[in-house]
């Protein structure tokens, strides 16, 4: 069981629940609900430890470095990242209300009071609340980034290590069992029909927004480079399918790396752009959480217009900030974003993750493609810059 991954993991969750869902008394899922319930308190807990460990570290380290060059491809990577999620705002204010819409005449306003309610619940309060947690991360990151000791910089690695230890040994592999509960409760809710043709729907319109914004990333990166982009692509495929593979940017880092050097970058500038963008560029995932929260928001009756999204989507670019090397990881980065910005229940945070899990492959796939894009563009304001950046890149290495 070890060896069989999450994304499977989750898929026969999925199914398994609604299978039980139909058969089971009521106890067996009430059974399942007060594991919920006590899962669901705990990830609570936890969220503002995952957005410390991830952001004050993410930040602290991206903050050193290579000046010019360092400048050049983050600002590269927020701009792209950005872009990926204003186009799947649009996209999805422009196509779920016809694709959604017999979803969204239905009554989920409140749908806890169609689900069974749980044996006992145990109350697990955050040691601090979301908002003072990004405040925290922000403080303590960029503070790091801008003085020389290296002590408090290895305190917030070894932290995020835990907040990593935590999430790869509790939260993943409780994950399936907490998403069987939900479907199985939904299931007995009657509102399970509805959530699986969201699921369809939903995960076809974000593949087909990665394909689109990976072809925006390499026109522009071909234009900009004087390269054939269609060539440029093609010998970035191996890292887009090792990572459909690995469900991690930083895991997928030694294929990019050379893949990005046969496309035709320069060996120092893949060396430093490739894990450096490893872990800030997040194009896909973007997509993927600002498609998935609008369905759960429409699901439940809420109005997800721009002026609450975009500051939503500005605020994903930095708190997911080295979130790429755990899988799953950009999700769970950015529950407390969706908790505290677009008012998440615990009920829709759970279908936020079962959501983004079923296809975290594919968003991680392009992200990793974007990142030879992003460095072939580097690459080429690099030589524009001139001999500073290229001496500060070579001191840097």
């Amino acid at each position: 069981m070890k060896k069989f991954g999450i994304l499977p993991k989750i898929i026969a969750a999925i199914f398994l629940g609604i299978g039980i869902g139909m058969i089971a008394p009521a106890w067996l899922v009430r059974l399942f609900a007060t594991f919920n319930s006590l899962f669901s308190s705990f990830l609570e807990f936890i969220i503002p430890f995952i957005i410390i460990g991830f952001i004050a570290s993410g930040i602290g380290t991206m903050g050193r470095g290579a000046g010019k060059m360092l400048g050049i491809t983050t600002g590269l990577a927020y701009a792209s990242t950005i872009l990926a999620g204003l186009m799947a705002f649009f996209a999805a204010k422009t196509f779920y209300p016809a694709l959604l819409q017999n979803q969204t005449s239905q009554s989920f306003a409140s749908p806890e009071e169609a689900l069974l309610s749980p044996y006992f619940t145990i109350e697990m309060p955050a040691v601090m609340g979301v908002m003072t947690a990004l405040l925290v991360a922000f403080t303590i990151g960029l503070g790091m980034a801008s003085i020389k000791g290296d002590a408090l910089l290895k305190v917030m690695d070894e932290f995020k290590e835990i907040v990593v230890k935590v999430i790869n040994s509790i939260i993943i592999p409780l994950l399936p069992i907490h998403i069987f509960g939900i479907f199985a409760n939904m299931t007995q809710g009657g509102q399970i029909a509805s959530i699986m043709s969201v699921f369809a729907k939903v995960f076809v319109m974000i593949i087909i927004l990665h394909l689109v914004m990976i072809a925006l990333q390499y026109t522009v990166a071909g234009t900009i480079s004087r390269k054939n982009p269609y060539r440029m692509l093609k010998n970035m495929m191996p890292a887009y399918f090792t990572a459909l593979g690995t469900q991690s940017s930083a895991s997928t880092i030694p294929v990019t790396v050379a893949h990005t050097k046969k496309m035709g970058v320069k060996e120092k500038v893949a060396d430093f752009t490739v894990p450096l963008l490893a872990t800030i560029h997040l194009s896909g995932s973007t997509i993927t959480l600002v498609s998935c929260s609008i369905a759960v928001m429409m699901l439940q009756g809420m109005e997800a217009s721009f002026v609450q999204m975009f500051p939503f989507i500005l605020m994903l670019g930095v708190t997911m900030i080295a979130a790429p090397g755990v899988p799953g990881g950009a999700v769970m980065a950015a529950l407390g974003l969706l908790e505290s910005m677009l008012g998440f229940s615990d009920n829709m945070l759970s279908l936020m993750i079962a959501l983004y899990l079923a296809q975290d492959s594919f968003g991680t796939a392009c992200n990793v493609t974007g990142d030879g894009a992003i460095s072939a563009i580097a690459e080429r304001f690099q030589l524009k810059d001139g001999k500073s950046t290229t001496n500060s890149l070579e001191q840097m290495m």
